[in-house]
């Protein structure tokens, strides 16, 4: 296998794969020029790689030969699929049998909704490779969604060129490791001109391959901020979920999700759908997990750690997200990319605190006053729940204590309705801490059943996580 993942410059990629004449298929490109293809004939010696290209952009000859897909998209997961699925097969077809038996064929293809001349629109694609690993093999897909940043059309054309070079390159030549062709994908290319923020592996080579915490490498590897599952456990495109919807989002560890956080999200939607315009079907509930804790206890969590917290979470019914998020504004922002409605997030006593404690904004310019102004500035609120103190007593936002110089900020935000305190159900809830639960689930069965969902209870000694040995 190729180590040299950042050595070959896109160009040398390219001839590499021309000069190999085993290796041969086709490209096709819709929605941003043929970047991919021409990369391919600049390198030279195209013709031992590249039976044919194409670009049908007029939607019906796109219909006519792809057909029409059920959600009637043509940027679209099912769109990029059925043009692998027909071109792969036309290569097959038409020159399986006169080529070399040790031929190994590919089709890259690409979807893709560009800078628009006379409108704003999402710059984003689907961009896909279905290949066959060996010859005579079944084919596998690699497909990844990818949001472009670049200011001209032209540009994210290049970019799109570039990642699509790499995405050919990494199938044949790192698909034992899915880690490498993740971190290979914008190789040649500066910072923060693409975003991926969805990857499917597929197809016989890549059955073993966990999908969820491939997607979670996305974040280390600085392709992305964010993943999101949806509560069936599936991989979620965030613009997909979020798209004019209400987001109400809770922060925690989950480790293991426990009763008092089910009721914390079950007080913090009753608040939230008091607000103007929030009803059960526009709004989407998100439980978040940070990867980038501000004291960096998280930091390092394995993979398999993250997903038996968000297996749990979707066996409640809701839907993850992943980020490498510290501040709440940035979290905020992130959503903001996509709705323009109500967002609420759901914190508890010790994150006001938190957001009040200005050590909290240390390396920010304007410092707490800047982050407020972030956090706050249209449709934001913090619905805070609250917690029994050390001496047996209910906190809450009218016993909440904040440094004198802040009084009356947080008058501010409290009168203007930005921050709203939520009740608890059952004051028994106060009782249970995720820490001390973690502890006594290592030691076996006993009284932490009671603390958590039934459902997770069962789960957590079925499948023996978080260390429970029985």
């Amino acid at each position: 296998m190729d180590k040299q993942v950042s050595s070959r410059g896109t160009k040398e990629k390219a001839l590499r794969l021309n000069l190999d004449e085993k290796k041969y298929g086709t490209i096709v490109e819709i929605g941003a020029g043929q970047e991919v293809a021409r990369n391919f004939f600049v390198a030279g010696a195209a013709a031992g790689t590249i039976a044919k290209t194409m670009s049908a952009y007029d939607m019906k000859f796109s219909d006519a030969i792809y057909g029409v897909q059920e959600d009637g998209r043509y940027v679209s997961k099912a769109r990029v699929l059925a043009m692998m699925e027909q071109e792969f097969d036309l290569v097959v077809d038409r020159v399986g049998g006169v080529r070399s038996k040790s031929s190994r064929y590919f089709t890259y293809a690409a979807t893709v909704s560009a800078k628009s001349f006379n409108r704003k629109n999402e710059c984003h694609a689907w961009c896909g490779v279905r290949i066959q690993m060996y010859p005579g093999a079944e084919p596998s897909n690699i497909i990844v969604h990818v949001r472009m940043f670049d200011d001209t059309a032209e540009a994210q054309q290049q970019a799109l060129g570039i990642l699509g070079v790499n995405l050919i390159y990494a199938s044949y030549y790192y698909f034992e490791d899915p880690k490498m062709i993740i971190d290979s994908l914008t190789d040649n290319m500066k910072a923060n001109r693409i975003e991926i923020d969805c990857i499917d592996f597929q197809g016989p080579y890549f059955e073993d391959v966990d999908n969820q915490a491939k997607n979670i490498h996305l974040i280390r590897s600085w392709k992305t901020r964010a993943i999101m599952f949806k509560a069936d456990g599936s991989v979620a495109v965030p613009a997909d979920m979020l798209y004019k919807k209400n987001v109400l989002t809770i922060r925690g560890s989950f480790k293991p999700i426990t009763k008092l956080n089910v009721d914390m999200i079950e007080q913090g939607y009753k608040a939230f759908a008091t607000q103007e315009g929030v009803t059960d079907k526009n709004t989407v509930l998100i439980a978040e997990i940070s990867l980038n804790d501000l004291h960096g206890k998280d930091a390092n969590m394995s993979e398999k750690d993250i997903m038996e917290r968000v297996k749990l979470l979707n066996l409640l019914g809701y839907n993850v997200m992943i980020s490498d998020y510290t501040r709440y504004f940035s979290l905020r922002a992130y959503f903001r990319q996509y709705t323009q409605l109500q967002i609420g997030i759901v914190v508890g006593i010790v994150n006001i605190k938190q957001i009040f404690d200005e050590e909290y904004y240390r390396g920010m310019e304007g410092g707490i006053l800047e982050a407020f102004g972030k956090l706050f500035p249209d449709n934001t609120r913090l619905f805070v729940y609250p917690e029994r103190d050390g001496k047996g007593e209910i906190n809450d936002l009218n016993t909440l204590s904040v440094p004198n110089n802040l009084r009356y900020l947080f008058r501010h935000v409290l009168d203007n309705g930005y921050i709203t305190s939520i009740e608890s159900s059952n004051p028994e809830l106060f009782n249970i801490f995720s820490r001390e639960i973690l502890q006594q689930i290592c030691r076996g069965q006993g009284e932490w059943v009671d603390a958590v969902p039934e459902a997770v209870g069962k789960a957590i000694m079925e499948q023996k996580l978080f260390g429970y040995r029985g």
